[in-house]
């Protein structure tokens, strides 16, 4: 068994190498600067438009209640121009700034993953568990500029605000309003 086993490895070991060596002879021509949301989705979308790729939703989210979000690549690429604009505009992050993002599994996560990715803002994912002394670390050793949270976690993020010197902006995601908070929702 050992030399059937070892025998196999070193046959997959060969298959592996003649396959990186084909990629390797394939040259093509690197962007100097590389941006998944305008290279790729914005591309999809297009060829989307054009009649060149079958129409697929690009997102599609359900909760426990059975609600639907379902965007096209031509929506994710609207809506997450609108939410860079809302990082870089109403927030005031710039290319590089860093932004914490502690929120459950909504719709909003991905679209401001690819908000961010399209402002070339830093995103910092933080899962909704985390408490306040979590928060407060995170943000300190980040240096983030701004803070994207639920109104369920938001109190706890208020809790360590004093002592988060780099902190500018504070985003929350949900239908109410909280004094000193900007709404997505509202901005979008």
């Amino acid at each position: 068994p050992c030399r059937s086993f070892h025998g196999y490895n070193r046959l997959l070991t060969s298959q592996i190498i003649s396959h990186y060596d084909s990629i390797n002879q394939y040259k093509t021509e690197l962007p100097e600067y590389f941006n998944f949301a305008s290279d790729v989705l914005d591309e999809w979308s297009q060829l989307e438009k054009d009649g060149r790729k079958p129409a697929n939703p690009a997102f599609w989210w359900v909760n426990e209640e059975g609600e639907e979000v379902k965007w096209s690549f031509e929506e994710l690429g609207f809506l997450s121009r609108k939410a860079a604009n809302v990082l870089s505009e109403a927030c005031g992050l710039q290319r590089g700034d860093r932004v914490m993002a502690v929120l459950p599994r909504v719709p909003e996560w991905w679209l401001l993953n690819v908000a961010c990715m399209r402002a070339g803002v830093v995103l910092i994912p933080g899962t909704s568990q985390l408490t306040a002394k979590d928060i407060l670390y995170r943000l300190q050793a980040s240096k983030a500029k701004c803070i994207i949270t639920s109104d369920t976690l938001a109190p706890a993020v208020e809790s360590v605000v004093p002592d988060c010197q780099f902190l500018k902006s504070k985003l929350i995601v949900g239908k109410g309003s909280r004094d000193g908070w900007l709404n997505l929702q509202e901005l979008l």
